[in-house]
């Protein structure tokens, strides 16, 4: 039976889910709370067609603003979303701080219960300039202040917001159930020859702070594995730079986004090694998803990965560390090394666990215990600022 308890969902670009990990949390938030709360997302009609703009999906009504969601207006588009939702709302959850900065006037409103996802740290981010940087760190200590609940995805972004802010925080990770395993078809097969063999696979967005640059230097010295990555090439000089590098290698496949589900699950649950090179964030989608798809994991050597992983990875951090794990590849156990991530996933990165820590999160009155930690933060993780 529905709730009566009324919640809204913003700082996404909407749903259903078109790409990016706060847009699958929304999307899987509503299959999973629609009979226990009365939903609300907000969305963004630059990013879905007239056709696409339905009031109402899965039992979630669907409010349409017009504003982009993602790059400055997105500041607005929150600000837009949280004044919304003060007409109607018992429950505020939003995902990301960059609105956050109306958060002093929403709580004169105290009937309404404020949570907020702080994401992963965004200011610590390479693509921000200082100032950007700045308004980013305002607003995640407005966010920190202000809300009635912080919520951090990964035990060292808790650990970060209790040292910094002396806020206990509640953790909850990303699901990754929705990406099931493909196996290979004929049609995929003709398209991607290397489904063939072995190889490993990438996928996220061309950024420094994913390390493509430090994954492709060491493949290039090493064809014994060929390697794919998809992600967005042509967005950025940094990526554009690269596929010239690198193109004119055999073994090594650079190909644009697919946002085909099938598609790209077709690739990534038939790799031999999935390869994590994300440096900044907490508890990375694509990760936990390769995980739950039951890939042996390369991960980049950074205390969010090492929590994600339970430390059971592989890591690298240098070109030459991955050039020992290709060189070695048959000395590891990989199928041991895909159960163990499996194992980990089915445990802990399930929607229907995510789904019922957020809707406690929204009923709860409770105060959080002082987590206790059994590791340090790295020095750049110690202070804001």
């Amino acid at each position: 039976m529905k709730s009566h308890s009324k919640l809204a969902i913003i700082g996404t670009v909407g749903v259903p889910a078109k790409y990016g990990g706060f847009e699958t949390l929304a999307h899987q938030l509503v299959l999973q709370l629609r009979n226990r709360f009365q939903l609300t997302v907000y969305a963004s009609k630059h990013s879905y067609s007239e056709e696409e703009r339905t009031p109402e999906w899965e039992g979630a009504r669907v409010v349409y603003l017009p504003l982009k969601a993602n790059g400055l207006q997105s500041i607005f588009y929150d600000m837009l979303s949280m004044l919304h939702a003060l007409l109607f709302a018992d429950v505020m959850l939003v995902l990301g701080v960059s609105g956050c900065l109306l958060l002093p006037f929403v709580k004169l409103f105290p009937w309404v219960k404020v949570i907020v996802n702080v994401d992963g740290l965004e200011w610590r981010r390479a693509k921000w300039n200082g100032l950007a940087k700045k308004f980013l760190i305002f607003s995640e200590k407005i966010a920190v202040r202000f809300a009635d609940e912080i919520i951090t995805d990964n035990a060292a972004i808790q650990k970060y917001v209790l040292d910094n802010y002396g806020i206990a925080s509640r953790l909850i990770e990303y699901g990754a159930d929705h990406a099931q395993p493909v196996p290979v078809t004929e049609k995929y097969q003709k398209k991607y020859p290397f489904l063939k063999g072995k190889y490993a696979f990438k996928v996220c967005r061309i950024e420094p702070e994913n390390n493509i640059h430090v994954v492709l230097e060491a493949f290039a010295r090493n064809s014994s594995l060929p390697l794919v990555i998809v992600g967005n090439w042509n967005h950025s000089e940094y990526g554009k730079s690269l596929r010239n590098t690198y193109c004119r290698y055999e073994h090594i496949l650079l190909l644009d986004p697919i946002f085909e589900p099938e598609e790209l699950n077709t690739l990534r649950s038939n790799c031999t090694l999935y390869v994590h090179g994300h440096s900044a964030g907490g508890t990375n989608p694509s990760l936990v998803e390769a995980m739950y798809l039951a890939r042996p994991i390369l991960a980049f050597d950074v205390v969010y990965n090492r929590i994600t992983t339970q430390q059971k990875a592989l890591y690298f951090s240098e070109a030459k560390d991955i050039s020992k794990v290709l060189e070695n590849l048959e000395d590891y156990d990989l199928k041991e090394l895909a159960a163990t991530m499996k194992q980990i996933a089915d445990n802990m990165y399930l929607w229907s666990r995510i789904a019922n820590l957020y809707a406690d999160a929204a009923t709860s009155s409770r105060r959080l215990p002082r987590p206790v930690f059994d590791f340090e933060l790295p020095k750049n993780l110690q202070r804001a600022s």
